[in-house]
């Protein structure tokens, strides 16, 4: 019968297949995530939005480069199955398994040079993210300042970097991570231009990390005042790592800094006076909010 002809051959795919069934088995072998011995709840640090992206990135990296070699073999050695069991030799046929083979190398090449490029992007998020939460870290010192810090704050849309709480204010914390260029002559060109609607750095221009940081800090202010039954002076600071600063007309209730020294910036920053009750009733209201990502770790993602 004809027919069998071309179900014999699959007789080949089955240790393929089985391979293919325990790459995606093992896909998510790699898990950083921790918990806290005490209460079971996810133990969360700087970035840790972002670590838990890049487990994901890593994921798929894995994912990808082990089923492409599975998957391009697979045309192959179900062609080298028909050549047994065919009762004539047809080369166009033989042809189409070597060129679907050939497409699904260049398919797998393109996905791995993907996700590359996107770990290399997340891990540099990442390291602008805990240069900044180091930085903000310096301000907690509860014997002798009022200071407290979150990190990974969940809105209802998105993720806050970072919440810094001052006697004299909140402060929303953004951090955005550009590569640097180079000039022809292999000089480094950091500076990048802030103007009140957007960010003009060298060659390309950005409006949506002010925006982002704006609606972030507009979001902490109306949603404290709910939970508070109060104003709160809430303001937005976006930091730029590794980059200068030239302004050239900030927004209004928006700092943009290269986070260096960041720590001092915001506590000499007077926004308005948090008396003690307002302090705390604050620091609740975020411990709170803050463990609503432990609950539903998939509430949303960061920008980066």
């Amino acid at each position: 019968m004809a027919w069998l002809e071309y179900l014999l051959p699959l007789i080949f795919l089955f240790p393929l297949g089985a391979m293919a069934v325990i790459v995606i088995a093992l896909r998510n072998l790699h898990d950083a995530r921790v918990r806290s011995p005490f209460n079971a709840r996810p133990l969360r640090e700087p970035g840790q939005a972002l670590r838990n992206r890049l487990d994901r990135a890593f994921a798929t990296l894995f994912l990808n480069g082990a089923l492409g070699p599975i998957l391009t073999l697979a045309p192959l050695v179900y062609g080298m199955g028909r050549m047994l069991f065919a009762s004539r030799q047809n080369w166009v046929e033989w042809a189409l398994y070597g060129a679907l083979s050939t497409v699904l190398v260049l398919v797998y090449c393109f996905l791995l040079i993907r996700d590359f490029q996107h770990i290399r992007r997340i891990k540099l998020g990442l390291a602008c993210d805990l240069a900044v939460g180091q930085e903000l870290e310096r301000l907690v010192s509860p014997e002798a300042h009022p200071y407290f810090v979150f990190h990974d704050v969940p809105t209802d849309t998105d993720i806050i970097d970072h919440v810094a709480i001052t006697p004299h204010g909140v402060f929303v914390v953004e951090t955005r991570a550009r590569t640097r260029p180079f000039t022809a002559d292999g000089r480094e060109i950091n500076v990048v231009t802030v103007e009140p609607e957007r960010l003009r750095f060298p060659g390309w221009s950005e409006h949506r990390p002010i925006l982002k940081t704006l609606r972030a800090s507009h979001w902490l202010a109306g949603w404290l005042e709910q939970r508070c039954g109060q104003p709160v002076p809430v303001m937005g600071v976006l930091t730029l790592p590794g980059w200068d600063i030239t302004c050239a007309g900030t927004p209004e209730g928006l700092m943009v800094v290269s986070g260096e020294s960041l720590s001092q910036q915001i506590s000499e920053r007077r926004l308005g006076d948090l008396d003690d009750e307002l302090h705390d009733r604050v620091i609740e209201a975020l411990i709170e909010r803050a463990a609503e990502l432990d609950r539903n770790p998939g509430l949303s993602e960061p920008s980066i």
